[in-house]
């Protein structure tokens, strides 16, 4: 597999494109006249389609992007946005917030209804800006991508993602093949132009079809990648940046060993659950100890890998609905409570909340198409066998919570038929404003230390740290530390002098027994 991209740096060809880009003058011309082009045609806001789930006073529209930055007049996708008007007065309006949460994969049309449901915590920001959604690339509304049957991809149960052998991993090596020759039959085009960095360059379109000269952007996940990459390409278009939950953008990092790290990480934060359950033993019984908690999880996935749960729900399907409970602190309470109420002899709760969901399978399995499409060609994967069995059995002897699965899911990169890229060096450029980083300590999905090292590389950056906390995504949550400053950025620029310290905020609470 050769390199699509060239490595190192080449001059924007006016100063009205961008400040440099990785990969050639051409994708620097590309993204000026894809954006030229979108700054005159603007954006034809509508009613949203009544199938979207996005209700009045939310508008939706589309903008047009080349599929190849560097053949701008060549095939073109439409990136499917969403918009919902500023509440406050004229004299308030700051322009666009837009927003990406993560994945890759995930949908941002949703992002207005923050304001139409009311959310308090974006009440002050809503008065400012406009709140605009988007699906990136190959999602949802936005030229989807597939790689195999949605109902295949969700089918049930499937197998223990922990091999006892090595017909096992073979097996998987072959399921995991099949997928990447499915994404190359069903969506071969895109493969080549499913990389963050040309995310990047629609975000920027999409800036130009807003109107605005300058891009507000928050993001969560991935979404930190992608605002990173997109601060590195064009620093000079950014006014206000809030990255939250930090992918480590280092090269080295993208993507393999990413994966690597979150292992370690999910098993540091499955275990603070655990801990949290045995606290509520007398709600759970489960255990009243993170021991004893543990134990009882690897009876229940010994139970089901035996025989799987209402004959669908084994391994695999488990760790897919516990690493919830590792990803968010929402996901604690219920997921204690399934497992409590099969624990008393009600599996119905267990296999609805782990089972396949058949009604979301094609937004499922399109958010893993692009997920894989993005990851595999970003950056070159290890395409020998012997070393990925090395890395993932030597992490899975510290952190067996989710290792292996995690591997599976990514091994399709080894055997990837697009061409797959090198990594932008994420750095600050001229003209890049101050950013907001805010990141948790025992953050799992996004290790604590991805936001130490884009912090390093953005310089002038804040960084906000939540002490002792985990739940992927801080924004969206009740802490004032974080929410007071999270306004006070978007409302008024306004940083702390030095980076800040937050307490946790709450912990989920279970209702007492009865």
């Amino acid at each position: 597999m050769t390199g699509a991209l060239v490595a190192g740096f080449l001059a924007a060809p006016s100063a009205g494109a961008t400040e440099r880009v990785p990969g050639g003058a051409a994708e620097a011309k590309g993204v000026q006249v894809a954006a030229e082009q979108a700054a005159k045609t603007g954006i034809k806001w509508q009613d949203c389609p009544a199938t979207w789930g996005l209700e009045k006073p939310i508008q939706c529209g589309s903008v047009i992007v080349p599929i190849d930055y560097a053949k701008p007049n060549g095939p073109k996708i439409k990136i499917a946005v969403s918009r919902v008007h500023s509440t406050g007065t004229a004299k308030e309006h700051q322009g666009s917030l837009v927003y990406n949460p993560g994945g890759p994969g995930g949908s941002g049309l949703p992002f207005p209804r923050k304001v139409t449901a009311k959310n308090p915590l974006y009440t002050k920001i809503a008065k400012a800006y406009d709140f605009v959604g988007f699906d990136p690339r190959g999602v949802g509304k936005s030229a989807p991508i597939s790689c195999v049957d949605p109902k295949e991809f969700v089918a049930a149960p499937k197998a223990d993602p922990v091999p006892a052998n090595e017909a096992e991993k073979r097996a998987q090596r072959k399921l995991a093949k099949q997928y990447a020759d499915g994404c190359a039959k069903h969506s071969g085009k895109m493969l080549p132009y499913m990389t963050t960095m040309n995310t990047a360059r629609d975000v920027d379109v999409v800036r130009a079809a807003l109107g605005e000269k300058k891009l507000n952007y928050l993001g969560v996940s991935y979404g930190t990648y992608l605002g990173a990459v997109y601060g590195t390409l064009f620093p000079n278009h950014v006014r206000r940046m809030i990255v939250d939950s930090v992918v480590n953008p280092a090269q080295e990092n993208v993507w393999y060993q990413a994966n690597l790290d979150q292992d370690i990480a999910f098993e540091g934060r499955f275990k603070d659950w655990e801990t949290w359950v045995a606290k509520h033993d007398s709600v759970y019984h489960i255990g009243n100890s993170q021991a004893k908690v543990h134990a009882q999880w690897l009876k229940l996935r010994a139970e089901a890998k035996k025989k799987p749960i209402g004959g669908l729900v084994g391994p695999a399907e488990l760790i897919n609905f516990f690493q919830s409970a590792a990803y968010y602190d929402r996901s604690w309470i219920p997921v204690a409570d399934a497992w409590s109420k099969y624990r008393a002899g009600d599996t119905k709760a267990l296999v609805e909340a782990a089972g396949p969901d058949v009604a979301g399978a094609v937004s499922a399995e399109n958010g893993n198409a692009v997920y894989t499409a993005v990851e595999c060609a970003d950056a070159k994967w290890p395409t020998s066998w012997a070393k990925w069995d090395r890395d993932n059995t030597a992490v899975h002897r510290k952190a067996p919570f989710m290792t292996w699965a995690n591997a599976w899911m990514n091994l399709p990169c080894a055997t990837w038929k697009g061409p797959q890229g090198t990594p932008l060096e994420v750095k600050t450029h001229k003209g890049l404003p101050q950013t907001l980083i805010i990141q948790s300590t025992r953050d799992a999905a996004t290790p604590f230390e991805g936001a130490v090292e884009l912090h390093k590389r953005f310089k002038g950056s804040r960084l906000i740290v939540e002490q002792g906390a985990g739940s992927h995504g801080v924004t969206g949550l009740v802490n004032p530390c974080i929410n007071s400053r999270v306004d006070a950025y978007l409302l008024s620029g306004k940083v702390d002098a030095k980076d800040v310290t937050c307490t946790p905020h709450a912990v989920p609470e279970p209702k007492a027994a009865k």
